[in-house]
């Protein structure tokens, strides 16, 4: 798996090979002339790396499904990752602390947990990221996201919007 990916997309289980062709053809569409494309090992989660900055690749993306929405037929969602670091508290506590600056003062956040393949407790991980972020928590409406999404050994993180990913089901319909 690529150790540096700074895009995750999900799929549904076995059409992982569809959708790392489908991926990788529309980051080309967007212009990435090298775009890396792989499974990640956990079935329907695609990694990418692209050299273009995934939230903007994400605004192109939502562009082409509104413009050709049959262009989607595998991937379901598609997620910005900032930083990927090993999966280790301290680690994951240095990444989410340096991508803490993105929140403003008089912003609130949450931290959101996916993980796949550890048993590392989702509280510890919550814990140790948000121990150092000096802002105002809202579980239920926050201004910000602290996504972390562990994939085994490796872990993404990202500071995003609600709207930062794309999710091609909601979208295409309105």
């Amino acid at each position: 798996m690529i150790r540096d990916f700074n895009l995750l997309a999900t799929t549904s289980r076995g059409n992982e090979d569809e959708a790392c062709s489908e991926l990788w053809y529309l980051l080309s569409e967007v212009g990435d002339s090298a775009p890396i494309v792989e499974k990640t090992g956990v079935a329907g989660l695609i990694a990418a790396k692209t050299a273009f900055n995934p939230f903007e690749v994400i605004e192109k993306f939502r562009q082409i499904l509104r413009e050709r929405p049959y262009e989607f037929r595998y991937t379901l969602r598609v997620i910005p990752i900032e930083k990927v670091v090993r999966t280790d508290l301290g680690e994951i506590q240095q990444a989410a602390l340096e991508l803490s600056a993105k929140i403003a003062p008089n912003e609130s956040y949450r931290v959101t947990v996916e993980k796949r393949f550890t048993e590392t407790p989702t509280r510890d991980i919550i814990e140790a990221a948000a121990s150092n972020i000096e802002r105002k928590v809202n579980l239920e409406n926050p201004d910000k996201i602290l996504l972390i999404e562990v994939i085994g050994g490796l872990t993404g993180l990202a500071v995003i919007k609600p709207t930062d990913i794309l999710s091609v089901i909601k979208e295409k319909v309105l």
